[in-house]
């Protein structure tokens, strides 16, 4: 789809292209596919250029022709006619030459990620992130009866069958069982609940088409990570960010609509291609997920404020559970392919003795948008800009279930259900 060439906003590239660029060696990609579309583009606009004079004459002489006719000057006509002839098919070849350069370009930009915000940390990888505060952590604070994984204490009580999990879809897929699977569905209500003062619920399809995971940089880069269904052309969604992104793909917002703000539980399906070697066990990293996840178009004023208020939201979700948690603000070199800016949350689980990351919260600046064809019109000024677009988990089920499982695990083996989730546990106040 040629609409998808405008990822990377190509006016900047021709005027600015040293700082485009730079952006870009910040996450320690390579430039020379910027440089190549560069040339294409260059290329390409010279024969749009050329096209649009050859149809240009084209025109001039059809009407010139028609006016022979009237006069009566057939003969005359018919030698235009066939010069008309040669430049129609000069424009054809123009036309044609100039949409595969465009097509070319297009697939290009589809692979080049985001430019980072100043405001993201220089880095290369993950050991580069900046841990900006800890909250609630007492590293002394946790006794033996907590240092149990939460797989054990999952079989113990009856909550996690693993290997039944495993029997029906493979490695990497759980079942959660009796009240496991009800702090499951407790925690995604409670996700819900608590951001239902801002956040408009939606419950958008599983399944989605090709565009729509090209709309959110999903593609065609993470191909490998995502499950599609060949048949019908459909892929399961690795977040609820893929459909919510493309809510209102193709369309022109007021700006008094926004920020538009959005939440949405589904469930999300991921390969993890890239976790050979990685611990797989119980709930660390698996196939199949239920996520809260929050999402906002706004424009670039608005944008600050909206990604503040969805770490903050993020973060009362993991305090009021009595969890321990860090937030670290992410390098230019481990930023995910679409994001400027994102901040992540990790909480402690003692039982495995890890910090588990549990939310990204992020600002795609307009390069999402661009991807989807998202704008809005300006309460005052001409024309339509690019929203920007925001999102993150309000609360994703699986390690915040392992956290709360081990954290509040008691000396004789029960475990303690926050008082946030009781009213969705049936009143009950522990497990065991």
């Amino acid at each position: 789809d040629a609409r998808f060439g405008v990822v990377i906003d190509i006016r900047l590239l021709r005027s600015d292209p040293d700082s485009v660029k730079a952006g870009i060696a910040r996450r320690g990609e390579e430039t020379a596919s910027l440089d190549r579309v560069i040339e294409l583009d260059s290329r390409q606009r010279g024969l749009a250029e050329e096209r649009d004079r050859v149809r240009g004459e084209v025109n001039a002489i059809s009407r010139e022709v028609g006016g022979l006719h009237r006069d009566g000057r057939a003969e005359e006509a018919a030698e235009l006619q066939e010069k008309s002839r040669t430049l129609g098919e000069r424009e054809e070849a123009l036309a044609a030459e100039a949409d595969g350069l465009a097509a070319e370009i297009t697939e290009i930009l589809l692979r080049v990620p985001n430019i980072p915000s100043p405001d993201c940390p220089d880095g290369t990888n993950e050991a580069d992130n900046v841990i900006t505060r800890y909250e609630q952590w007492d590293e002394d604070a946790y006794g033996e009866h907590q240092r149990v994984p939460h797989w054990e204490i999952g079989e113990q009580l009856g909550l996690l069958d693993v290997e039944r999990g495993t029997k029906l879809s493979g490695s990497m897929f759980v079942m959660y069982t009796g009240m496991g699977a009800t702090l499951c569905r407790a925690l995604i209500q409670y996700g819900l609940d608590r951001n239902a003062d801002a956040y408009r619920e939606m419950r958008p399809p599983t399944l989605v088409k090709t565009a729509t995971m090209v709309s959110t940089g999903h593609l065609p880069k993470f191909a490998d990570d995502a499950y599609h269904l060949e048949r019908d052309d459909l892929w399961a969604i690795p977040t609820a960010e893929v459909p919510l992104t493309s809510f209102c793909r193709d369309e022109v917002l007021d700006e008094a609509d926004l920020p538009m703000k959005l939440m949405a539980h589904t469930s999300c399906f991921r390969r993890e291609a890239g976790s050979a070697g990685r611990d797989t066990r119980g709930l660390l990293r698996v196939h199949e997920f239920d996520k809260v996840e929050l999402l906002a178009y706004a424009t670039e004023q608005q944008a600050p404020e909206v990604h503040a208020d969805i770490l903050a939201r993020a973060e009362g979700a993991i305090t009021d559970l009595g969890l321990s948690y860090r937030v670290l603000d992410l390098c230019a070199g481990d930023l995910g392919g679409s994001s400027a800016r994102t901040f992540d949350l990790e909480v402690y689980a003692p039982g495995v003795d890890q910090w588990l990351e549990v939310s990204s919260v992020s600002w795609f600046s307009d390069y999402q948008a661009r991807r989807a064809n998202v704008r809005y019109r300006p309460a005052e000024g001409k024309g339509t800009q690019v929203v920007n677009t925001l999102n993150g988990s309000g609360l994703a089920v699986p390690r915040v279930w392992a956290a709360v499982v081990e954290t509040h695990r008691r000396p004789d083996g029960t475990i303690a259900i926050p008082e946030v989730l009781q009213r969705y546990m049936r009143g009950a106040t522990h497990i065991g």
